[in-house]
């Protein structure tokens, strides 16, 4: 989430821009690649912003305009879809070709790597894209020198680890940030009590790591002999389980009739007219499948 989303953003943005620090003995001129400035990058914000009514609604937050916001709280989603969903469209014709292309073998790589479910032969293009991207933004950006050694910074060699990690520990879009900063969302929207905030953070991802574990694991859950206090064993793992009333009632004639079809169907004999009392029961728990 953060090489993607914040990190490698950085980092390419400040070189187009042509902010990112400059060496006493490098000159800012000389950066063919700073094409970010002035009327061009207003106009290029205008172009990002205009691009949101046409987005899914599903993709989330659109980006907003960077030549205004890209300061300001620039979320980590926007610079996905900006870098990485409109981008190769949005830098066409503005940046020089050479980095543009490179610019693109890494969107190639990324946008496989984030997908979640990858084929074999996707992901070793996907590494082959990262590794060209790489060595060639040592030579088109860095070239070598000494003084521009700041712009390698570990992102750059970070990404050629991706596509290499999949095979353990799963897509980028699953392994990353991204479903950890979900599931904190879904917690936190379910706490009332601030007084005692992290107590109740706990207890409401423990209820909910419990219920994972439980679902996709049943044999894990242990078999308690003992049932609820006023529950009843019905027999083929279905339970009563309490409230119930207290009084019995008669019940109505449909339901008296379907009562005694299912009950014949069962091979026993029950009279015409037979109309029972019950009482009615709150919960039903229902065996467990294995």
């Amino acid at each position: 989430m953060h090489l993607v989303s914040l990190n490698l953003p950085d980092l390419l943005l400040s070189l187009w821009r042509g902010t990112l620090d400059c060496d006493k003995t490098d000159d800012r001129e000389t950066w063919d690649w700073a094409v970010l400035k002035g009327d061009t990058w207003k106009t290029h914000g205008k172009a990002i912003a205009a691009a949101t009514p046409y987005l899914p609604g599903s993709f989330d937050r659109p980006p907003h305009n960077p030549a205004e916001k890209i300061n300001s709280g620039y979320k980590a989603w926007e610079f996905l879809m900006y870098l990485f969903g409109l981008g190769p469209g949005m830098f066409y014709n503005i940046l020089p070709e050479k980095y543009w292309k490179n610019y693109c073998k890494l969107v190639f790589g990324i946008r496989i790597v984030h997908q979640h479910e990858i084929e074999t032969y996707g992901l070793r293009s996907a590494h082959h894209a990262l590794i060209r991207f790489v060595q060639e933004f040592e030579e088109i950006y860095y070239q070598r020198r000494t003084d521009r050694l700041h712009f390698i910074r570990p992102a750059i060699h970070s990404v050629l680890h991706l596509a290499p990690e999949i095979p353990r520990v799963g897509p980028g879009l699953c392994a990353s940030q991204w479903t950890m900063e979900h599931t904190i969302g879904n917690l936190t929207e379910e706490i009332r009590q601030h007084r005692i905030l992290m107590q109740t953070c706990l207890s409401a991802g423990f209820v909910v790591a419990k219920s994972t574990r439980c679902s996709i694991y049943p044999e894990l859950e242990l078999i308690k002999d003992s049932l609820p206090r006023g529950a009843k064993d019905i027999g083929n793992g279905y339970i009563l389980l309490r409230a119930r009333e207290k009084h019995a009632h008669s019940v109505r004639i449909c339901e008296a009739e379907a009562l005694r079809g299912f009950l014949q169907l069962k091979g026993q004999s029950i009279p015409d007219h037979w109309c029972p009392s019950i009482h009615r029961w709150a919960r039903l728990r229902l065996p467990m499948v294995r």
